[in-house]
């Protein structure tokens, strides 16, 4: 199975072996499990033969489905327990300690590619710590009142857009569009890594200010993280296509989890420059 994207061919190969190894014990010829009556073989028949284990079950769009929306919950969740629970005077740690872990644990899961329930869950809490306190502080503390509402809204409705245009396939993930996207996300990245990094020793380039430049670095961000969700449809149909485990799964669900909330930082942040303006 050939694909443009070299992790899942990865993946993909794996899980053919996967899929080879799962059919019973098999060996060289003589050997338990290949013709002949197994010693203790788990799968018996009512022959005396080796039966082949069950299969590894391939990852489906159902099983992706589910799994986002668990992720989702959970992240809704932990924002409003937290958002309820920590003090007002907390909010700039709490969303500082999990921003930095939720970043630690994103990077681990996206470089390993471990498609491990347990941390991506960990992941969709610590998301949610950091959005409730994110959106608390947009909506307490500078006062932009149904902020968050309006940019959930706008969220949703972005990402459902997307997956209604890539549907019907008027955008695709072409060779050349996933090349492009992956250069720019990264660019993205190293510019908000480096604007972090001077506004920590005093210097205001005026990306995230309310300015002219603070717009349209807002819009391209909004317009990237848009764009992103194609590359992550693509992936999932290819997964699919190829069979790759279920348990993957909990791996593409977290490629849509990242989007969403970084789609929802953009816009919020979006919104509160145009009300400030009113």
């Amino acid at each position: 199975m050939k694909t443009s994207n070299p992790v899942l061919s990865r993946l993909g190969q794996a899980a053919e072996r996967e899929r080879a190894a799962g059919y019973g014990p098999y060996g060289p010829a003589g050997q338990p499990g290949y013709g002949q009556p197994a010693y203790g073989d788990p799968y018996p028949t009512a022959t005396g033969y080796p039966a082949a284990p069950p299969a590894v079950r391939p990852m489906t769009i159902d099983d992706v489905v589910v799994k986002t929306v668990t992720l989702l919950g959970i992240t809704g969740i932990s924002a409003v327990v937290a958002w309820n629970v920590i003090p007002t005077a907390l909010t700039g740690a709490a969303w500082m300690g999990a921003a930095l872990i939720g970043l630690v644990l994103g990077m681990v899961i996206s470089f390993m590619r471990m498609a491990n329930p347990a941390l991506v869950v960990t992941y969709a809490v610590i998301e949610g710590v950091f959005v409730g306190m994110v959106s608390k502080f947009f909506s307490d503390i500078l006062g932009y009142q149904g902020i968050v509402l309006q940019a959930v809204v706008a969220t949703f409705g972005v990402f459902f857009l997307m997956a209604a245009l890539y549907k019907a396939r008027v955008i695709r993930a072409t060779p050349k569009f996933t090349r492009a996207m992956i250069a720019i996300m990264g660019g993205l990245f190293a510019v908000m890594l480096i604007n972090l990094v001077l506004s920590l020793f005093g210097v205001n380039t005026g990306l995230r200010d309310n300015g002219p430049l603070g717009y349209i670095f807002s819009i391209v961000c909004i317009v990237v993280a848009s764009l992103s969700f194609i590359l992550n449809f693509n992936e999932i149909e290819e997964g699919v296509r190829m069979g790759l485990p279920q348990r993957y799964s909990w791996t593409a669900a977290f490629g849509i989890l990242v989007g969403l909330v970084w789609l929802y930082l953009e816009i919020l942040r979006l919104l509160a420059f145009l009300q400030s303006d009113d």
